[in-house]
């Protein structure tokens, strides 16, 4: 009988339908490969009794869980108490790398990798100290333009690009519909690049660096899932050194997280030729629009092949996971 993957999708996160589509996608391409028996799970109050029944326990499972939990390691956790191998980063990377300013201040820490300055501010310092007066000091410090965003989260959601003071009150406002936290940074003019990062079993491998180039100049939600809003140009269009130096700092930056697996690196090339590292995806989109994908099938990969290497690879580790639940 094939070993049984049991890919985990959908939750309740504001990603659900791009979680769902993720997985489903997976899926297709592991049983177009006849290797393995492919199950496929939301994540819900049977989920526990499934993973424990010796009749649909699976060999390995593959979380392509977007937003919240499925990112900050919680799930991680749950697979690691069940002893569950796991294609993707421990739960102690995960929730490192879902908490965008700790992920900038890490690898900040490589030295030659650059990310753009921000500030990190509750929503109840605004309302405690006053809105006006936290803006003008935002504004003082980091100068315009600015881009706010929730200070965990993905696909974009609640991020505004600020251009002039007045904008702040309801970017801030869009924020916080995400979470209580902003990461306010100063937003870098230039080339958007992603990096996806993949481990085979048999080396790590930095896929080409793909540009994002869309028609209001911000890769936010509607752009990142509407076939055809978004221009992807791969490899992107920057000199080879330039290339060589993005794809250095993605796994620089894979590597002083801790991930494992499978991971997604963005950045904004600046107008000097600067790689500027903005945040790191433990779980990458996977749908027919995602990044990770398209990357792949450039560098000249069959997913049905190169998925069923990634899982491959995992149950050949024999992973036994040592019980590291974190806290939160």
């Amino acid at each position: 009988m094939n070993p049984r993957v049991l890919i985990l999708c959908g939750g309740l996160s504001h990603e659900r339908d791009v979680s769902l589509s993720s997985g489903h996608r997976v899926a297709g391409f592991l049983e177009e490969s006849g290797q393995w028996t492919v199950d496929v799970h939301d994540v819900d109050s049977t989920l526990v009794d499934y993973l424990t029944d010796p009749a649909t326990r699976p060999d390995v499972v593959w979380p392509l869980l977007h937003g919240s939990y499925g990112e900050d390691g919680s799930i991680r956790d749950v697979l690691e108490m069940l002893d569950l191998p796991y294609i993707g980063s421990r739960a102690k990377a995960s929730t490192l790398a879902w908490n965008k300013p700790v992920a900038k201040n890490i690898v900040r820490k490589i030295g030659r990798v650059h990310t753009p300055h921000s500030v990190t501010l509750p929503q109840d310092v605004f309302r405690e100290l006053g809105v006006q007066s936290i803006i003008r000091l935002v504004v003082d410090a980091l100068g315009l333009p600015l881009i706010v965003k929730p200070h965990k989260g993905g696909s974009a959601l609640g991020c505004t690009v600020v251009r002039e003071a007045e904008q702040m009150p309801q970017a801030l406002v869009d924020c916080f519909a995400y979470g209580d936290t902003a990461l306010i940074e100063h937003f870098v003019e230039g080339t958007e690049v992603s990096v996806s990062i993949l481990d085979t079993g048999d080396e790590i491998i930095a896929l080409p660096p793909i540009e994002i180039s869309t028609p209001s100049g911000v890769y936010d939600y509607s752009e990142r899932y509407t076939p055809g809003a978004t221009e992807f140009i791969v490899p992107a269009r920057l000199d080879e050194e330039t290339l060589e130096r993005v794809k250095e700092d993605a796994l620089s930056a894979y590597q002083v997280l801790g991930l494992r697996d499978i991971a997604r690196m963005d950045f904004i090339v600046d107008l000097d030729g600067v790689p500027q590292f903005m945040e790191a995806n433990v779980t990458p989109g996977m749908t027919d629009v995602s990044i990770l994908p398209r990357e792949a099938v450039a560098a000249g990969f069959n997913l049905s092949e190169l998925y069923s290497r990634m899982v491959r690879a995992v149950l050949d580790e024999h992973r036994n996971v040592p019980h590291e639940v974190t806290s939160r």
